[in-house]
């Protein structure tokens, strides 16, 4: 052996893969599935007969978990398609700050800065109002393919 030291410089993130690979034909309404890179809900799948090349094809309608958009995709069922591993956290909401970003606290009783307030307009005013009017707010926080967005919220009641 060498008597040279060897330095490896590691780009990827150590852990879990942001998809696993599932065949179409099992994906079903209200699952998961990546379109065009984007995580989805799926809301429609329609499967068509085997056609003369031999597959039949599945034909997925998903909305974008984060931003609302609609995607579509015709994957042959016996393919692989990806699908996301999708999280859903609850914290509890200490703070807005000026530029937009939440202060959450986690189990363990850490913060977590890193969050932007939600763009849905709806959500946002419940949050903004609910927390100018001093309620205890939970906040449900979605992640996958390493975006995290903030997408329900609980009022858990006056603070004491």
């Amino acid at each position: 052996m060498s008597d040279e030291e060897h330095h490896f410089e590691s780009k990827a993130d150590a852990g879990a893969s942001k998809t696993y690979p599932q065949q179409a034909g099992t994906i079903r309404k209200n699952g998961y599935i990546v379109i065009k890179n984007r995580p989805c809900k799926v809301v429609e799948v329609s499967t068509s007969k085997t056609g003369k090349h031999g597959h039949a094809k599945c034909h997925f309608v998903g909305i974008d978990i984060f931003n609302g958009k609609k995607l579509e995709d015709i994957v042959p069922s016996s393919h692989n398609c990806d699908v996301p591993h999708v999280n859903r956290v609850d914290y509890q909401l200490i703070d807005i700050s000026e530029d937009g970003f939440v202060s959450l606290l986690t189990e363990n009783g850490n913060t977590k800065d890193d969050l932007r307030l939600p763009t849905d307009d709806s959500l946002l005013t419940q949050i903004k109002d609910g927390f100018g009017e001093g309620k205890d707010l939970v906040v449900s926080v979605m992640s996958a393919m390493g975006e995290e967005q903030i997408c329900a919220l609980k009022d858990i009641g006056p603070k004491n």
